[in-house]
C-alpha cells in the first residue's frame, strides 16, 4: 500500500514542478513593456531635418525694409532737392550767375535771396541750410540707408524731416506776410521737403526702417 501513496506524491510533485528544470524557472524571452502611463520617447531630431527647417524658414531682417520703389522714390526727391539747394548757394555767393526766376512782380526771387530774412541769424545763408539739409537727405534716403539693420538710422531720418518741415512752414510764412513776395525756385525745394515729410511719415507709421515686430 506503500508504493502508491509514494506514486501520487511522487504525481503531485512532478505537477508542481512542470515546466522547470531543477527548480528553477526556464528561460524565457525577455519583452520589454511599457506602462500605459510611461510617455514614450521622442526620438532626437537629425542634423539634416535641422539644416531643412533652417533653409524653409530664414531669418527675417533686424528692420523692416521697404520696398524697393519707396526707396527710390525717396532718393529721387533727395537729388532733385540736392541740386536746387545747390544752385540756390551758388548764387547767393555768386552774383555772376543769373536766377533763372522772374525778378518783377510777386515772383521776385532775387528780392527772397537776397532780404535780410535769407540769413539765420545773420550769420547762416538759408540757402547753404538748405544744402547742408539735402546732403543729409541724399545720404539717409539712399537704399543703402534705408536697407540698414540699425534703427537709430530711421529715427535720425524721421527727426530731421520734422525739423526740416518746421523750417519750410516759417519760410513760406516770411515770403507772404513778411516780404510779400515769392521765391518760385525756393517754392520748388519746398514743395520737395513736403513730398519727402509725407513719404517718411507714412513709412515711420509703417515701420520702415524700425525694429522688424515679425523677427524670429
Amino acid at each position: 500500500m506503500a508504493a502508491p501513496k509514494q506514486t501520487a506524491a511522487q504525481a503531485k510533485r512532478d505537477k508542481r514542478d512542470r515546466g522547470t528544470r531543477g527548480g528553477r524557472p526556464e528561460p524565457q524571452a525577455a519583452v520589454a513593456r511599457r506602462s500605459p502611463a510611461q510617455p514614450a520617447r521622442p526620438r532626437s531630431a537629425s542634423p539634416a531635418a535641422g539644416a531643412a527647417a533652417a533653409v524653409a524658414s530664414p531669418a527675417r531682417p533686424a528692420t523692416r525694409i521697404p520696398p524697393l520703389w519707396f526707396q527710390l522714390t525717396t532718393w529721387i526727391l533727395s537729388i532733385a532737392g540736392l541740386g536746387m539747394s545747390t544752385y540756390l548757394t551758388i548764387t547767393h555767393y555768386d552774383s555772376a550767375v543769373p536766377l533763372a526766376c522772374s525778378d518783377n512782380g510777386v515772383i521776385n526771387c532775387a528780392l527772397v535771396t537776397s532780404s535780410p530774412q535769407s540769413m539765420v541769424f545773420g550769420v547762416f545763408p538759408v540757402a547753404v541750410l538748405g544744402l547742408a539739409f539735402y546732403v543729409f537727405l541724399a545720404v539717409a534716403n539712399s537704399p543703402w540707408a534705408w536697407r540698414s539693420r540699425y534703427p537709430q538710422v530711421a529715427m535720425v531720418r524721421l527727426a530731421s524731416m520734422i525739423v526740416g518741415i518746421g523750417f519750410v512752414l516759417y519760410l513760406i510764412y516770411t515770403e507772404l506776410f513778411t516780404l510779400d513776395h515769392i521765391c518760385l525756385l525756393c517754392t520748388s525745394v519746398h514743395v520737395i521737403t513736403f513730398l519727402l515729410f509725407v513719404l517718411i511719415l507714412i513709412g515711420a507709421a509703417v515701420g520702415y526702417g524700425f525694429r522688424n515686430p515679425d523677427r524670429a
